[in-house]
């Protein structure tokens, strides 16, 4: 799928300049005067007529190609908002969901082209997982040597990613549709969580800093974890480190897990418990 962020900005949408606009004004003003046999000097601009009526000319000018922008920029889906992105998406057949973000309502227009296929496609099983609840964030499929089964791992929203057995029965129900399904195909719903990594870090604080502090790190490390593209992301004890590295913090040593975790690419690894030991003070 094309990261719409990468894109250059579209030659529709207009470099604006007030002054470039002016200067162009008034050059066509003066040019019409010499034509006219009128011998005009624009003098002082603060208090020439003409220069005053170009300039608010020129103001409303700018104005106007602001609001062209603003209309062909919501025509563009990397830059579509609001209604504008929901007239979009309704030329795919999307219709956003409550409580659903430009952002997510974006990509699933994305997944909805790329996946027009009723042919079981992954971008076509997304789509329509994505679509069946506001809460699912990611999928990942796969199978598993000729067995026919499609296996699919739901990522939730909720923080460490993992889906409900309610949310796995609403895109299992939304798969095997029967405008969806692939008749040959079986489908295995999972949580894309399927293993939870507790923490135990030693952490030294600097002398001035808060014990307080120690009580954030554990919502601190799960928040970042989360913010990550968690599918197929290996937990390395280096990231746990430098997360748990805020300020105020001097040193963290992880004891557990005692080595890195790694995730097969439809795995997510969620974040247990955090067990924070106060190891002292420190420069």
């Amino acid at each position: 799928m094309i990261d719409l962020a990468s894109l250059p900005d579209p030659e529709v949408i207009e470099e604006l300049s007030f002054e470039a606009v002016f200067q162009s004004m008034l050059a066509d003003a003066v040019a019409k005067f010499a034509a006219a046999g009128i011998d005009y000097d624009v003098g002082d601009l603060e208090t020439d007529p003409v220069a005053i009526v170009l300039q608010a000319a020129a103001y409303r000018e700018t104005l106007l190609r602001a609001r062209a922008n603003h209309v062909a920029r919501n025509q563009i889906l990397a830059f579509s908002t609001g209604s504008d992105l929901e007239h979009l998406a309704a030329h795919y057949d999307v219709a956003r969901l409550a409580g659903e973000t430009d952002e997510r309502l974006r990509e699933r227009i994305q997944l909805a082209s790329i996946g027009r296929s009723p042919g079981g496609t992954h971008e076509r099983l997304k789509a329509v997982a994505m679509a069946s609840n506001v809460t699912v964030r990611d999928i990942a499929t796969w199978t598993e040597g000729r067995d026919p089964t499609v296996n699919v791992a739901v990522l939730s929203t909720d923080l460490g990613g993992a889906a409900s057995a309610q949310l796995l029965a609403t895109v299992r129900a939304a798969i095997e549709a029967p405008n969806v399904r692939v008749v040959s195909d079986r489908y295995n719903v999972v949580s894309a969580v399927q293993t939870v990594v507790d923490l135990d870090l030693s952490v030294t604080l600097a002398p001035d800093a808060p014990e307080t502090l120690l009580d954030a790190l554990p919502d601190t490390i799960r928040q970042a974890r989360d913010q990550e593209d968690l599918l197929g992301l290996d937990l390395f004890r280096s990231w746990i480190a430098k997360t748990a590295m805020v300020p105020g913090v001097s040193d963290v040593v992880v004891n557990a897990p005692p080595d890195n975790v790694a995730a097969v690419p439809y795995e997510a690894i969620k974040i247990g418990d955090v067990t924070i030991q106060f190891a002292g003070r420190a420069r």
